[in-house]
C-alpha cells in the first residue's frame, strides 16, 4: 500500500498484514521497489475536490504517470486505474444510460484530469508496456466514506436538502463492496486487459429516491427545497468561470451537477467480467449510517 507521507494509515493497517510505503506521487521517481514483485497494481489515488485547479493535474495526471512509470519499471503485469464518471460527463438524454464506447465529454477540470489519466493507461497498454484496465465507479458510498458523504447525510437530517428540478434525474452510485468486486474482477480476468468498465450498483436511482431513502433510514421528515433548473445551470456557469481562474468552490461545483442525470449501464461488466453487484441503495445507505454512528459521527 502506497500512501502519502503524514496520512493516517490505521484504517488500512488495522485490517491485517498490510505493508505500507510512503511516497508522494506528485514527485517524479516513485520508488520502483515499492512495486517490485507485484502482479496487479490498483491505482486508487486521486483528488476530487481540490484546493486549486492545478492540484487536479498534479495528482490525477502527473501522479498517475509517475506511478505508472514505476509499475512498468518494476515489471508489474497489470495496472488497474480507478477513474470516474466525470470523463464521460452527463447523460445527453435522461432515458439513455451511458456506455463505455460513448465519446468522452469530460465534466470540467476534474473530468479532464481523469480522462488524461485514462489516456496514459491506454497508451501504455497499446505500446505493450503493461496491461491496462480502466474502471469507472460513480458516486461512491459506504463505510469509510469521505467527508462529503457525511455532509450529505447531515443536510438530509436537517430536513431541507436542495433539489434542482423535480428530482427525477437519475444517478448511478457505487457501493464500496460492489466497487471492490469490480476491481478484483478487472484485475484478475485475462479478457479485461485494454478495456474500460462502468462499475456501479445494479440500477441507477432517481435523486429524490436517494434523498427519501436516507431520510427514512435517519427517521426524519423530508422537506426538500425545490429549485428551478436555472439554478443548477447558473451554478455550473459560475463554477466554470471560477475554474478558468484556477479557483475551486466545492459547494458551487456540486450544485452545478445536482440536477443532471449521471447514469450508466453496467451491461459490459456483467457480460465480460461476471460482475454482479450485491448491495443496493437502502442496504448500502443503512451500512453507511451505522458506520458513521459507530465512529462518533453525529448524524
Amino acid at each position: 500500500m502506497l500512501v502519502l507521507p503524514g496520512e493516517d494509515t490505521e484504517p488500512i493497517t488495522g485490517l491485517g498484514a498490510v505493508e505500507v510505503v510512503t511516497a508522494d506521487l506528485r514527485q517524479s521517481g516513485v520508488p520502483v521497489e515499492a512495486c517490485r514483485g507485484i502482479e496487479t497494481l490498483y491505482h486508487c489515488a486521486g483528488v476530487i475536490h481540490p484546493r486549486r485547479i492545478s492540484d487536479l493535474y498534479s495528482v490525477n495526471v502527473d501522479g498517475s504517470r509517475n506511478i505508472l512509470d514505476a509499475a512498468i519499471a518494476a515489471k508489474v503485469r497489470r495496472f488497474v486505474f480507478v477513474s470516474s464518471n466525470s470523463p464521460a460527463g452527463v447523460n445527453s438524454s435522461p432515458t439513455r444510460l451511458m456506455v463505455e464506447d460513448d465519446p468522452p465529454q469530460p465534466y470540467l477540470n476534474y473530468g479532464l484530469s481523469k480522462l488524461q489519466g485514462e489516456w496514459l493507461i491506454h497508451s501504455a497498454h497499446r505500446a505493450g508496456r503493461i496491461e491496462g484496465v480502466i474502471v469507472r465507479p460513480c458516486w461512491f458510498y459506504g463505510p469509510n466514506q469521505p467527508l462529503r458523504q457525511t455532509t450529505f447525510f447531515k443536510m438530509i437530517k436537517a430536513g431541507h436538502p436542495p433539489v434542482v428540478g423535480r428530482g427525477d434525474n437519475l444517478r448511478s452510485m457505487s457501493y464500496v463492496d460492489n466497487t471492490v468486486q469490480g476491481l478484483l474482477l478487472a484485475g484478475s480476468l485475462e479478457r479485461a486487459a485494454g478495456e474500460t468498465y462502468w462499475i456501479a450498483d445494479a440500477r441507477p436511482y432517481s435523486f429524490i429516491e436517494i434523498l427519501q431513502t436516507v431520510a427514512r433510514l435517519l427517521d426524519v421528515e423530508l422537506r426538500p427545497r425545490y429549485l428551478p433548473k436555472l439554478a443548477g445551470d447558473t451554478a455550473r456557469l459560475v463554477d466554470s468561470l471560477l475554474q478558468m481562474a484556477g479557483l475551486y468552490k466545492q459547494e458551487i461545483h456540486v450544485a452545478g451537477e445536482l440536477g443532471e442525470s449521471i447514469a450508466v449501464s453496467i451491461d459490459k461488466a456483467r457480460r465480460e467480467l461476471g460482475y454482479e453487484p450485491q448491495v443496493e441503495l437502502e442496504e448500502g445507505m443503512r451500512r453507511s449510517i451505522l458506520w458513521c454512528r459507530a465512529h462518533g459521527v453525529e448524524i
